[in-house]
């Protein structure tokens, strides 16, 4: 066993091991094209999404955008008020990989947990479609939210952005958007998950913590940032691609949650004391023995589960989820 994955607490381990050994089981020393990786990815994935709370209903919307739009999937959870409010929820996969279908167990485990109707969105992914496609179709996907909140059964007055990975780039980058053209009112938290918010990575977390044995190498991670952003990646400074860049004046409330043995962690860390300096309102958890991803080990882990009833208590309080709401 590895050191890396002799680091990590046991069910997380067992969760890295099985993750990883499947995917290159599958990949069988081929050298794979995006495709081919997406198709990897959502087969590695599926046993890690099933089971989970029920829906009272979860439905699927076509969102209107340029020449083709795209979905949203609606999740409802059991005796929730057509007036409830939301969380709109963007998945990781380095903006290249995963889908709707690799998160729908997280996303159903946020609805219920907070009490709240959780909306991902099945934005498209890169290189095909590179910045800033993904992050325009998050912001069409609020307009649409705050035109028609009776057809999403929402209250579009009270909405939380989340995201986990390159996800939670999305989610600060959508509500960096929304506060620099005006239109952030509403907004009322953002719960980031284990973050991408640099391109520039940490050395001692790439030396020890982004080797080829963890959940997340250094370099993927460079892949993705520069299947994102194409090949000046490195270099861009642009606060709505690396919020790193960004300044971070009045945004909302903001959770931080992420795993200490995570090549990204030194970025929520980080992340966490430039929001504070910029006056914005708080709360982090560093959980130890943990990777990135780890969340999606709910199935097995307590310390995962920790941190889905940690985010959903704190999506509660922020988005005044009353008892008539969510009962």
């Amino acid at each position: 066993m590895s050191a890396s994955l002799d680091a990590l607490d046991p069910a997380l381990r067992t969760f890295v091991h099985t993750v990883c050994s499947e995917g290159a089981r599958l990949a069988d020393g081929r050298r794979l094209d995006w495709p081919q990786q997406r198709a990897i990815a959502e087969t590695v994935r599926t046993p890690w999404r099933a089971g989970g709370p029920e829906m009272a209903a979860t439905t699927m919307h076509r969102i209107a955008h340029g020449a083709d739009g795209f979905d949203v999937r609606v999740h409802r959870p059991q005796g929730v008020t057509t007036r409830a409010p939301a969380l709109v929820y963007l998945h990781g996969g380095g903006w290249c990989l995963f889908s709707l279908d690799t998160h729908d167990r997280l996303m159903r485990e946020l609805a219920e947990r907070a009490g709240v109707v959780v909306i991902g969105v099945d934005y498209a992914l890169a290189p095909e479609h590179p910045y800033p496609v993904a992050l325009e179709q998050c912001l069409a996907a609020i307009r649409a939210l705050r035109e028609q909140p009776d057809t999403f059964g929402i209250d579009a007055t009270r909405v939380a952005l989340g995201g986990d990975s390159a996800g939670a780039n999305l989610a600060l980058a959508t509500a960096l958007r929304l506060r620099d053209v005006g239109a952030h009112d509403g907004i009322d938290a953002l719960l980031l998950l284990y973050g991408a918010f640099d391109t520039a990575l940490d050395t001692d977390s790439v030396r020890t913590l982004g080797t080829a044995d963890d959940m997340l190498s250094a370099d993927e991670m460079a892949a993705y940032w520069t299947a994102y952003l194409g090949p000046d990646a490195a270099t861009c400074r642009d606060g709505y691609a690396v919020p790193a860049h960004a300044a971070l004046h009045d945004l909302p409330p903001t959770l931080l949650l992420w795993g200490e043995r995570d090549v990204l962690a030194a970025q929520s860390a980080a992340m966490t004391a430039r929001l504070r300096a910029a006056g914005v309102e708080v709360d982090a958890h560093a959980y130890p023995r943990t990777p990135h991803s780890f969340i999606e080990a709910m199935s097995i882990s307590d310390i995962a589960t920790d941190a889905l009833a940690r985010g959903g208590g704190w999506l509660r309080t922020h988005l005044a989820v009353t008892q008539d709401a969510s009962a």
